[in-house]
């Protein structure tokens, strides 16, 4: 008796702790709301990411209101409010089901209105459900007109329709236009004023008809009811009960204001685990979450859970209960030992007849033979899978490793924060066909070394002629200027830069590919003697200018402006026709918006860069004006940027420039070949222009939108016999770059020089550069 009486209290003690348990689990673990947070309001469940109350609901970045719902539990019944709007259910699919009043209008014998009321609704940010409601009218003489905003615009919308009937036989439950009529809904309704009149004002029809009405109602509830509303009610005399009238219609909700990719992309999607996010319907902002098939629960609140279809036996369709098994989203139906089939209502398990002789042979035979084929394909399939396993394995981990060698981590990163996708705009070529367009590297198709690289000539599958571009394997240093390039050219649209179709970054040294341009380069054409014949000053004026607007296009068109950072003239191919093609952004660099400088390590090519930014480090758009600037030079006096043959105090084209404009002697060092009376003032002119971007602070110089402008209009101008030599050229400014105390022997500034920056409060000291470099 004793041990029964334990047992009996041990069991009492563990089921009341059971129910114990169950009771607060639910409010400590809800599956709909947050926790500690109410899941209803009166009849209604509230499910997250709508809340009753403060840090209950979502907090919408820019306006966390649009799912706070009011529970005024002194109302009765007790109903949940949308602001001032009953509603009657939300649901997880995106349904939002308010009601609201009809509008309506009634006229006496005399034709005179007596009774009237105009109903409207808005919710911001939901819009109003166009496949989940109808919007009409009711009444034999009646004009109704539905009006609102749409979220995406703020003119007003407007539509309606109108409805006629000259005695209570024609009224029909078809609303067809005869004492009913329909009118559509457009996408993206924010709010909607319902308003009702009338044609006549009921004269010919008041003795049955004396009131109109307007709607908007749910679809369901008319197929539930079978009409809006009864005809005979409408037509009746009495109408006092219309002020009581009201209607269910449903809004879709959503959650922000961003699409599913955004979000995923921003880290700040609300979909969990075991769901699937989908962009909101047309007209409407935001994203759903959907638990996977399979799966239940709250997607905004937790994790989906996996649905016990064995526990419910209307979920599966196993023969019995105890053949069915679950696995996550899913389940499968087994036969037991002793039984074949499927273990479905359909196809269920049957007892092998263990007793029949013929059978056992038959099942022997078959099983002799299933394991005799079964063995040698699993043998096989063995052989291969280490064969394949392993292969695949080697392939894979030199493919990872090369990925990772080539920056492709850095890649992603860079181009995941905009809005570029390398699938879209850049072709990811493989090893084989770049070696099969190369005729695997051959000397022959090398066009070309570089800092970089070298640049070999390859022949697509589809015969289009294309450049190549193989970077050296060297640091880390030379990786991120293969992605900048990467990542520079894939947001660059302009016909005055080279394209690039593509890269492959699966092999031991990353390769881009370009498309081929065939005459050379701007340094190529300037200085070989076989190729000036052709080299005319309009055409050298005319590549000044392409590539000047280039340099405006990526400095100011784009959304993230480009620094090039090593601009001279080989890197500006030319096509046939001498176009000019800006190329080489291996070491460019992304400016953000927000920012006048960068703090960078000096890169660039001796005798274009810019002297601020050799000795200060900080890299704006102003430097690419100054390497502009000994470009201009270069095709002035078809001098190299750079001539280490020359005396040092005229190694420096830029420095031996300038002073001779300082000592009004820039004519002799014009090249001889452009030099004539119609060109004379374009290039006095140029000459100025190339003198003002070679200024010593960057502030002083011009931007190269207004260098493209000026060279422009230089190209339009005509030689006037009244126009002044040197008027324009010899104009000195108060802080020119070559004074009287300057040392030509650095040729980029003297010591002390002292300036204050618009754009920062700092004073920056300019050094001469033989100084420490």
């Amino acid at each position: 008796m004793l041990k029964a009486d334990f047992g009996w209290r041990h069991h009492t003690l563990l089921t009341i702790f059971a129910t114990i348990v169950l009771a607060i689990l639910p409010l400590t673990n809800s599956q709909i709301a947050l926790p500690g947070c109410p899941e209803k309001c009166g009849n209604v469940t509230i499910p997250y990411p709508f809340g009753i109350g403060d840090k209950c609901h979502y907090d919408h970045p820019e306006d966390g209101f649009y799912y706070d719902i009011t529970c005024n539990t002194s109302n009765i019944p007790v109903v949940p409010t949308y602001g001032s709007i009953e509603i009657e259910k939300i649901s997880l699919n995106g349904e939002f089901r308010v009601r609201n009043y009809i509008s309506y209008s009634c006229y006496d014998k005399n034709g005179i209105e007596t009774r009237n009321f105009t109903s409207w609704i808005s919710i911001t940010r939901f819009s109003l459900s166009t496949t989940r409601n109808i919007a009409g009218a009711i009444g034999c003489d009646t004009l109704t007109l539905f009006s609102g905003t749409r979220m995406e615009s703020t003119n007003l919308f407007q539509t309606g329709c109108v409805t006629g009937c000259t005695n209570q036989t024609d009224v029909s439950n078809e609303c067809s236009g005869i004492g009913c009529c329909l009118a559509s809904i457009p996408n993206g309704i924010t709010n909607i004023t319902l308003g009702v009149g009338s044609l006549y004002n009921h004269k010919d029809v008041q003795d049955f008809n004396p009131c109109s009405i307007a709607f908007v109602v749910a679809k369901d509830y008319v197929e539930e009811k079978g009409t809006p509303f009864s005809f005979d009610s409408i037509l009746i005399q009495d109408a006092a009960y219309l002020d009581t009238l009201s209607t269910p219609m449903v809004y879709n909700w959503s959650i922000g204001t961003e699409d599913c990719k955004t979000a995923l992309a921003a880290k700040n999607c609300l979909c969990k685990g075991n769901s699937t996010c989908f962009d909101a319907t047309s007209g409407q902002w935001g994203y759903h979450c959907k638990c996977n098939l399979g799966f239940e629960g709250n997607p905004y609140l937790h994790d989906c859970q996996d649905i016990d279809e064995c526990a419910n036996n209307s979920l599966n369709s196993c023969e019995k209960q105890e053949y069915c098994v679950n696995v996550p989203g899913n389940y499968t139906c087994t036969c037991p030992k002793g039984y074949y089939g499927k273990g479905t209502k359909e196809n269920p398990c049957t007892l092998i007849d263990t007793d029949s002789a013929s059978r056992k042979k038959l099942l022997l035979a078959i099983r002799i033979i299933i394991g005799i084929a079964g063995g040698i394909i699993v043998s096989l399939l063995v052989i291969f899978w280490f064969h394949w396993q392993h292969g695949n394995k080697k392939i894979q981990k030199l493919r990872e490793k090369c990925f990772h060698q080539n920056g492709g981590h850095i890649l992603q990163q860079k181009l995941s924060g905009r809005d570029v996708s390398i699938g879209n705009t850049v072709k990811m070529f493989t090893d084989e066909e770049l070696k099969k367009a190369t005729d695997n590297y051959s000397e022959n198709s090398i066009i070309g070394r570089g800092g970089f690289g070298m640049v070999f000539k390859g022949i697509l599958p589809n015969n289009q002629v294309v450049a190549i571009k193989r970077s050296i394997k060297v640091d880390s240093t030379q990786v991120e200027q293969f992605i900048n390039e990467v990542v520079a050219l894939s947001q660059i649209n302009n016909k005055n830069v080279v394209k690039l179709l593509g890269c492959c970054l699966e092999t031991e040294v990353p390769l881009l590919v370009y498309e081929f341009i065939s005459n050379g380069t701007l340094h190529d054409h300037l200085h070989d003697e076989g190729k000036m014949y052709s080299f005319t000053w309009d055409v050298r004026l005319r590549i000044a200018a392409e590539v000047a607007e280039v340099l405006a296009y990526l400095h100011t068109t784009i959304s993230i402006p480009i620094i090039h950072r090593d601009i001279k003239s080989a890197n500006i191919l030319l096509d046939d026709k001498c176009v000019a093609k800006v190329a080489d952004f291996g070491a460019s660099k992304l400016a953000p918006v927000d920012q006048e400088q960068l703090g960078t390590m000096v890169q660039g090519t001796c005798g274009y860069l810019d002297p601020e930014y050799m000795q200060t480090g900080e890299l704006t758009d102003k430097s690419d004006v100054y390497s502009f600037g000994v470009v201009l030079v270069e095709l002035l006096t078809r001098e190299k940027a750079i001539s280490y043959a020359k005396p040092e105090n005229e190694r420096s084209l830029a420095v031996c420039f300038l002073r001779k404009i300082k000592e009004d002697r820039l004519f002799e060092i014009f090249d001889e070949q452009i030099v004539s009376d119609s060109a004379m003032e374009q290039l006095k002119e140029v000459a100025n222009l190339a003198r003002r971007c070679l200024k010593l602070k960057g502030e002083d110089r011009p931007t190269m939108k207004e260098v493209a402008r000026e060279l422009e209009r230089i190209r339009c101008m005509t030689n006037h016999p009244w126009l002044s030599n040197n008027s324009v050229l010899l104009q000195e400014e108060s802080e020119y770059l070559l004074g009287e105390a300057h040392d030509f022997n650095n040729g980029y500034g003297n010591d002390g020089m002292n300036y204050s920056s618009s754009s920062q409060s700092r004073v920056v000291q300019l050094v001469p550069l033989d100084d420490g470099r």
